[in-house]
């Protein structure tokens, strides 16, 4: 379970499994400190009183103490229950890579299995999953991270991303920067060249920046806080 604590809250990532680490990534060095990812949320690039982003934010669910107590939980599929919201949120990161030559849109399962195949189909590029272990049929690539409390895995096929591709990287949720940060390492590994990463909720300042070694982070919106319903 990937978490972060906030003053108000606590949001939980869907549990990624324990295993064994089956190939070992030497980190990349950088000179001097490891260089600080650029976040950028919607509103504060070309999208600012858009009516779109207020839409999405009230369309996610907060489950409160969901998977344990103390956690509130970011709830995506009453989004994708809205096929308009749904279709907005697509929207918008299609808008924005639309024309930067993006021939690979990778998505973390298993939330970014739900946004990344539209993206992808709509900028003309094509789909990678990042699974977790042991789900792919075919030759896989490992890359082993941890997390707070625990250790994990991504794995991709060998031969989805060619060198010099261009990637963005989707998921639903970022909180430590942790799982991103094996995405990075997992497509660059093979020649790939990230060239951002996506999410549709992500914290003002994600705690572990520096985990996505300079990569730019685009955030749609924060998470919520109290759920009307409830």
């Amino acid at each position: 379970m990937e978490m972060v604590k906030t003053e108000q809250t606590v949001i939980g990532i869907e549990s990624r499994k324990k295993t064994q680490q089956n190939i070992e990534a030497p980190e990349r060095e950088v000179k001097g400190k490891e260089k600080k990812s650029r976040e950028m949320f919607a509103a504060e690039n070309g999208l600012k009183g858009d009516p779109r982003l207020e839409a999405i934010s009230e369309a996610i669910r907060v489950v409160p103490h969901f998977p344990k107590p103390g956690i509130m939980f970011q709830d995506i599929t009453t989004l994708l229950l809205n096929h308009k919201t749904f279709k907005d949120t697509v929207d918008i990161f299609v808008d924005r890579y639309r024309d930067m030559g993006i021939s690979v849109v990778a998505g973390i399962e298993a939330r970014g299995f739900m946004f990344g195949p539209p993206i992808a189909l709509a900028i003309g590029a094509k789909f990678v999953p990042l699974r977790k272990p042991r789900k792919l049929p075919g030759e896989v690539i490992s890359q082993p991270y941890v997390l707070e409390y625990g250790k994990d895995c991504l794995e991709m096929h060998v031969g989805a991303v060619q060198p010099g591709e261009r990637v963005v990287i989707i998921d639903d949720l970022v909180a430590t920067g942790g799982t991103l940060s094996a995405a990075i390492k997992l497509i660059e590994r093979v020649g790939g060249e990230v060239v951002e990463c996506a999410c549709v909720i992500g914290l003002p300042e994600v705690k572990g920046q520096q985990r996505l070694n300079g990569k730019p982070l685009y955030i749609l919106v924060e998470p919520r806080l109290i759920d009307h319903c409830c």
